[in-house]
């Protein structure tokens, strides 16, 4: 299906030059003088380079169907990560490589969304923010307790965060998976 680039969104899948690619930022552009032009800024989904690029606006862009499965993540093997289908029950195996620092924040039972293109596995869409239990943390010292003093904490995937010096071990918090920060307690 083609769409007129005048009609294009943010995080629409499109293919461009051959690549499958995600439109980040978009921007009509009508200078004073000459023809109006659309300055793309879009992600490569094949070699997550991302690319910024103007074209004219009367170019035709080939919207791309990718699949969003709803799956849980269910355990690691040792080399892939194994999730199961929520409407099927049927599992599917992602390797490390593919999910790359998403791996950090895997957990058993995660809801996630696996986006897939004519088979083949683009990566992993997390929640915004999930709950993890502290298992490891350092105790606060006494005195150091300046504004927003921080300190490190693994939580239950083996993830290193800097937290507040009032979280200790067992204690759940929420992380956010974008960045990789502590939000709050749970």
């Amino acid at each position: 299906m083609n769409v007129n680039i005048n009609d294009i969104k943010n995080g629409m899948t499109v293919i461009l030059d051959g690549n499958l690619c995600m439109i980040i930022e978009f921007q009509h552009v009508k200078p004073g003088k000459g023809p109006a032009f659309v300055r793309i800024k879009y992600k490569n989904l094949k070699t997550g380079s991302i690319v910024e690029q103007t074209f004219n606006t009367t170019l035709k862009l080939e919207k791309a169907h990718v699949d969003k499965l709803h799956m849980q993540y269910l355990y690691n093997d040792g080399t892939n990560y194994i999730f199961m289908n929520n409407e099927d029950y049927s599992q599917l195996e992602i390797p490390a490589s593919t999910l790359g620092n998403d791996v950090n924040f895997l957990k058993e039972n995660l809801e996630i969304e696996v986006s897939m293109y004519e088979g083949e596995i683009l990566g992993i869409t997390l929640p915004e923010k999930v709950d993890y239990e502290v298992i490891d943390t350092t105790d606060a010292v006494k005195g150091n307790t300046t504004n927003n003093a921080m300190k490190d904490a693994t939580i239950e995937t083996g993830y290193t965060v800097k937290v507040p010096m009032f979280i200790g071990v067992g204690e759940k918090i929420l992380v956010t998976t974008k960045d990789g920060k502590y939000s709050s307690r749970a």
